[in-house]
Parts: C-alpha cells; sequence; structure tokens
C-alpha cells in the first residue's frame, strides 16, 4: 500500500495562547501525530491584553485554529484580591483574541471552565443556567462572552487537573468531573472542528479522591475551611454531548 507523506507547509496550522503552560506542552506532544503543526506562543512572544500583539501573530503565522488558552487562574484568592488583573487577562484579554481571529475567521477554541456553573446539584449540561461563585468564573464566563458572539468558535468547559495533583490539600466535599491535563488536551483535539459549548470532563468524583489516584499523600481539607475564597460544593457535568461526539467521530 502506498502511504501518504503530508508535507510540513501542507499541515494545518494552530496557534495556542499561554504556549508555556501545562495544557499547551500536553497538546503539542500529541498535535504532529494527527497532522498539525503548532505554535505554542507564551506572553512575551504574544500579550494577549495588547492586541495589536494578537494581530501580528495572526499576520506571521496564519493559522487555521486559534486554541486560547492563556488565562490567568491559580491561586484562586488572587482573583478576589485583584479582580482588575483577572479582568485585564480573562475577559480583555479574551476579547482581543475573539476580535483578531474574526479578521481572517480562524477557528477558535476557547478553554473554559466548570466553575461557571452554579454548584449546588451537579450534573450540570450545557444548556443549563451558569452562575459562578467566585471571581475567576466569573472572569471565565466574561471570556465566554465574547466568544459566545463569534460564530466560528468551541468553548471548552474543561474539568482538569495536573499529573500528578500538585497541592498538598485537597477538598473532601467539593465535586467535579476531574480529568488529567493530558487527557484534556487529547479530547480537545478531537473537537477542534465542533462548534458551540462542550463539557470536557470525567467521571464525577470528589476534588479529594481524584487527587489520590496520582497522589496517595494528599491530605484532606474541608469547604468549610476555606477562607479566602468561594468554592462550588458539585460542579460536576453531564458529559453525554462530549460522549456522544468522540463515538461517532
Amino acid at each position: 500500500m502506498m502511504s501518504v507523506i503530508i508535507k510540513k507547509e501542507q499541515m494545518k496550522k494552530i496557534i495556542i495562547s499561554g504556549g508555556l503552560g501545562d495544557f499547551s506542552r500536553a497538546f503539542c506532544s500529541i498535535a504532529p501525530k494527527k497532522d498539525f503543526t503548532t505554535f505554542p506562543l507564551s506572553k512575551h512572544e504574544m500579550n494577549i491584553t495588547d492586541i495589536s500583539q494578537v494581530h501580528d501573530a495572526i499576520e506571521r503565522i496564519n493559522p487555521d485554529y486559534f486554541i486560547h488558552a492563556a488565562a490567568t487562574t491559580r491561586p484562586m484568592e488572587k482573583h478576589e484580591k485583584y479582580p482588575g488583573l483577572s479582568i485585564l487577562n480573562n475577559i480583555i484579554g479574551t476579547a482581543n483574541v475573539v476580535m483578531a481571529c474574526m479578521t481572517r475567521n480562524i477557528k477558535l477554541v476557547y478553554l473554559s471552565t466548570d466553575h461557571v456553573y452554579p454548584g449546588h446539584s451537579g450534573n450540570y449540561s450545557e444548556e443549563d443556567p451558569v452562575m459562578p461563585v467566585n471571581n475567576y468564573a466569573w472572569s471565565k464566563l466574561g471570556g465566554e462572552c465574547s466568544v459566545k458572539l463569534y460564530n466560528n468558535s468551541c468553548i471548552l468547559r474543561l474539568a482538569m487537573v495536573k499529573n500528578p495533583f500538585p497541592h498538598k490539600f485537597a477538598i473532601v466535599d467539593s465535586y467535579k468531573s476531574s480529568l488529567f491535563i493530558e487527557d484534556a488536551a487529547k479530547i480537545s483535539l478531537y473537537l477542534l472542528d465542533k462548534f458551540g459549548t462542550y463539557n470536557v470532563g470525567g467521571d464525577r468524583m470528589s476534588i479529594y479522591d481524584f487527587a489520590k489516584i496520582k497522589n496517595p499523600s494528599v491530605k484532606k481539607i474541608f469547604l468549610r475551611e476555606i477562607k479566602n475564597v468561594k468554592m462550588p460544593r458539585d460542579v460536576s457535568m453531564n458529559l453525554e454531548k462530549m460522549k456522544i461526539t468522540l463515538k461517532n467521530d
């Protein structure tokens, strides 16, 4: 059987903001196997708070896709103390990315969070109402708002965790649909050409039980003991849409 050789210049190109992050590294390790060329850009190479830098990167690389993974995330308390930083990076920065992608109709994939859900009952579907309980989640939802105005886009509400769980303590009475970053990257690759909003995660578990899988020395902490930021009780997600899509593909 004759093998097909795809030249590098024929491979589809992907810009990834937050290029030094864990998600970017995981994604870039697998994307070439699926015939993509990745361009992970750090803040020094493309500061998303400066829209001219985003335009310049798009002009230079001419990508087929833009995965927006850059964000201010942890520590969560930072968003309560410095909300202006959250607005600048997670809301204004995302709006800049959307505006720049619009100029060339580039497919945009935005990495959001499960924390946009209210966190009362769990099993949230993509169509359920959103109501964040902390500033971090509000800032990510603010980013979603601008992405929603751009038809050539996909929002991934992720519950991804670094492998192994990097913290000394994990919450016993808070539940999520957690998955490791490497698995999130693999699923994201298969959703590149989808549109709308997707929940992306794993089985519902307490944060503590999930953390123990790869970090058996992790210690317990309860929601009532967390003082500096409000955390949701249950943001586990309904994953039927993701599962059906991956099965059909």
